[in-house]
């Protein structure tokens, strides 16, 4: 997968050179790139906001460099293309999966109070939230839809057994999980875990996971 990130600044980005997400672009399983708006500024100080027609508060992003970047991309016209916005439809798994077929993702990091309207309309920008709070910028969002997609990418996780056993793919949270030692701090671990009996491990886990999912999201089992 191809996965190019518009952003102001390419330096938060570094974070996705490390661990899992880091591997898997050096091994060449996904291919992404960032790019610098303020490079397509025509602005002769690189300036890329200005304040809002009809008044308000704080700068919005202006059209002209978001415009030359997105055109500078290669097959721009075919990409998804994605703007991640506090306003947009909130990401869930089934959206990451659906995202995970995709062979070009093309994601836009907005800034200050957002950016011009007509970036959106003309260049058909998917609009995605995170949840229902606001950040000072689309990076950290971006960075989030990148992992999640990026695990449903053949062969960037170790054991794809996990995608199948993991909180919501089930359409519940995930049961507790344990390890070595079998006890820490006077708490042991289950009795059953440790049983060899896969039936009733099954079992287990499915009960701690639907008790944990009608205690925490008791939303997702009235769905």
């Amino acid at each position: 997968m191809k996965i190019e990130i518009l952003t102001l600044f390419p330096e938060m980005f570094e974070a996705l050179r490390a661990s899992i997400i880091g591997r898997a672009t050096s091994s060449g399983k996904l291919d992404i790139k960032i790019i610098n708006i303020r490079d397509f500024s025509e602005d002769k100080h690189k300036k890329c906001d200005d304040t809002p027609f009809g008044g308000g508060a704080g700068m919005v992003m202006t059209p002209q460099p978001l415009a030359s970047a997105l055109k500078s991309i290669r097959g721009y016209k075919s990409a998804r293309k994605i703007f991640m916005s506090p306003s947009g439809e909130r990401l869930n798994q089934q959206m990451v999966t659906n995202l995970a077929t995709e062979k070009h993702l093309i994601i836009v990091c907005g800034h200050y109070e957002g950016i011009d309207q007509r970036i959106i309309d003309l260049f058909n920008l998917e609009e995605i939230s995170i949840g229902d709070y606001v950040l000072t910028g689309g990076e950290i969002p971006a960075m989030a839809l990148v992992d999640s997609v990026s695990r449903y990418i053949g062969g960037v996780l170790g054991n794809n057994e996990s995608l199948t056993e993991e909180s919501f793919s089930s359409g519940m949270l995930e049961y507790p999980q344990y390890t070595k030692p079998r006890e820490f701090m006077g708490v042991a671990v289950p009795e059953v875990l440790t049983s060899g009996d896969h039936k009733k491990i099954a079992e287990w886990r499915k009960a701690r996971a639907l008790e944990k999912t009608a205690r925490v999201r008791p939303d997702l089992l009235n769905k």
